[in-house]
């Protein structure tokens, strides 16, 4: 089972984005029979089946095993993956691209985030690689203070550009963002 598929195909997010379907991936978590989905899902084997078998088509589950249950054969299906990620390419650019020039605007932020998932599924959809890691923390900052922080991370990321950005060895991508920190549900 893969960690996570990247989802950049139209007619598998098709496959993939209708409720019934979701519920039925999330209960393929493990093996299970189109009988065993059903009990839990309230729903007949056949109508489990015709879903999983949409799921299969498009690669997104995978048959594991068949046994013989009163002279009629069952699969036994699995999802292909833990987590399945929707390519925002799939819909594509709509009018003009984000702006760049200003790497303190939320469209740089969104670039980078799209950037970063589709290298991310990337590797996990490969052989193992070398380690990566992040890091991560809150901070806090008063608003005369944000102009500094700014400034100094700037510096403090360019400096480790600079002495590490060219040469010969492994290449890695870095990646740094600040964003507020909103509580879950403040936005919506």
């Amino acid at each position: 089972m893969l960690d996570t598929l990247y989802i950049d195909a139209v007619e598998q997010a098709d496959a993939l984005l209708k409720p019934k379907r979701v519920e039925v991936l999330r209960q393929l978590a493990e093996p299970r029979t189109c009988t065993q989905i059903g009990q839990v899902l309230g729903d007949t084997p056949q109508a489990v089946y015709y879903h999983v078998k949409r799921l299969q088509a498009h690669g997104l589950v995978s048959l594991v095993e068949e046994h013989r249950v009163r002279g009629i054969i069952e699969g036994v299906y699995q999802a292909v993956a833990k987590s399945f990620w929707v390519s925002p390419a799939i819909v594509g650019r709509l009018g003009d691209a984000r702006t760049r020039e200003a790497q303190l605007g939320l469209g740089f932020l969104l670039d980078l985030t799209e950037s970063l998932q589709r290298d991310l599924a990337r590797l996990a959809s490969g052989p193992p690689t070398l380690p990566s890691f992040g890091i991560a923390g809150d901070i806090r900052l008063a608003p005369e203070d944000g102009a500094a922080f700014v400034s100094e991370l700037q510096r403090a990321f360019g400096e480790v550009l600079t002495r590490y950005g060219g040469g010969e060895g492994h290449a890695f991508r870095l990646a740094l963002a600040c964003y507020p920190n909103l509580p879950p549900g403040e936005a919506e």
